[in-house]
């Protein structure tokens, strides 16, 4: 069988979000598919910057770069020429001519609880995408039960045609314990303990103002460090953070962007990771944190419970007085920490590229209706 793979989303040089996904799937699922018989065909709408997945004479890497409408046009061409048994968009949308079998993975749709983080145009194109995608395709993959649940909810889709896949989380994500790699790491991004971390792209959804605003109010003495490169509307976190007392504001600390080589020292280095997001499909910071004996507070919505388990301090993320009380609670009590570091390392064991890669591989196999002989 010959499986097409969007990997656009794959490219990217920093990867946040659906990119890491994109990424570690088709990363883990390239052996697997040898092993089942399977041929790959990755498309990118650029060519890759180095080698980004091993070589492998059952893997096909096809670049094909327009400057527009690179799905609907030239992906879709691609497609068209010399179809695959069955297509697989990982972070993207099918492209709109194509008819043939094919599977989509839904991230999430905060954008119908929050729609002010959007602009009008990008919730315009995630209601239309997320609709054709979840009519389009044979099979859907959701990552979440939480996102499940909102697909048949706003899109009234089919529940026998989405199955739940959990993401998994980075192998080399686990506890720093040397004091000269959390040193260079800290000094590398102007980093001074005791801090409390938040990491991710700076836009609305990650609920920044209120926990700035929170982190104020909490009295704690920590540095707040909030890492990630800015988004759309980014600024008002900015002005948030220049509108504190300027001996509260001294302690914030934006370093931007943080490597995937870096981020397990940062994490480990932390008192606590502070992530009270509006929305999520599948909170990866949560498992990081978890992953690397981080105690974790975050929020109680969406599908942030559904991952953190019972290793984290669940707060109600529009709480601002809430909030403080939890970012005091885990900042001073040692105890409550060595319990959520403890638990969550059992936590992340549920979550494995490799599973979510077999997982994904059986909703490949089942669209195409294939089975092997």
């Amino acid at each position: 069988m010959i499986i097409g793979i969007d990997a656009s989303r794959a490219v990217a040089s920093q990867r946040t979000g659906t990119e890491v996904y994109a990424w570690q799937l088709i990363q883990t699922l390239i052996p697997m598919a040898a092993g089942r018989g399977h041929r790959l065909r990755l498309y990118f709408n650029r060519p890759p910057a180095g080698r980004l997945f091993p070589p492998a004479s059952h893997v096909e890497e096809i670049a094909i770069p327009f400057p527009r409408l690179w799905t609907h046009l030239r992906l879709a061409r691609e497609l068209h020429r010399r179809p695959p048994d069955v297509f697989f968009t990982p972070a993207h949308v099918i492209p709109f001519t194509y008819h043939r079998p094919s599977v989509a993975t839904v991230h999430d749709l905060g954008y119908h609880y929050f729609p002010e983080a959007h602009t009008r145009r990008q919730v315009a194109y995630l209601q239309w995408s997320t609709r054709h995608n979840g009519r389009r395709a044979r099979r859907v993959i959701a990552d979440s039960q939480a996102t499940r649940a909102d697909l048949i909810r706003f899109y009234a889709l089919d529940p026998t045609k989405i199955e739940v896949v959990y993401p998994g989380i980075d192998p080399a994500l686990r506890p720093v314990q040397e004091p000269a790699r959390l040193a260079a790491v800290q000094q590398k991004y102007g980093v001074v303990p005791p801090y409390l971390l938040t990491i991710g792209t700076l836009q609305p959804r990650k609920n920044l103002v209120r926990l700035v605003a929170a982190y104020a109010a909490s009295g704690v003495t920590h540095q707040f460090v909030l890492a990630g490169k800015p988004g759309w509307l980014s600024q008002p976190i900015l002005d948030a953070v220049a509108a504190l007392p300027p001996a509260v504001a001294g302690r914030v600390h934006l370093p931007g962007f943080v490597a995937d080589e870096d981020k397990a020292a940062l994490l480990s280095g932390a008192v606590a990771l502070l992530y009270p997001s509006l929305y999520e499909g599948f909170g990866f910071p949560v498992l990081e944190g978890q992953a690397c004996g981080t105690p974790v507070l975050c929020a109680n919505t969406s599908s942030l419970p559904e991952v953190a388990g019972e290793a984290a301090l669940l707060v109600d993320p529009l709480d601002v007085a809430g909030l403080a009380a939890a970012i005091r609670q885990i900042a001073t009590e040692e105890s409550l920490r060595r319990e959520l570091v403890e638990k969550g390392l059992i936590n992340v064991r549920r979550f494995t590229w490799e599973g979510a890669a077999v997982q994904t591989l059986k909703v490949l196999e089942a669209a195409a209706g294939w089975s092997k002989r």
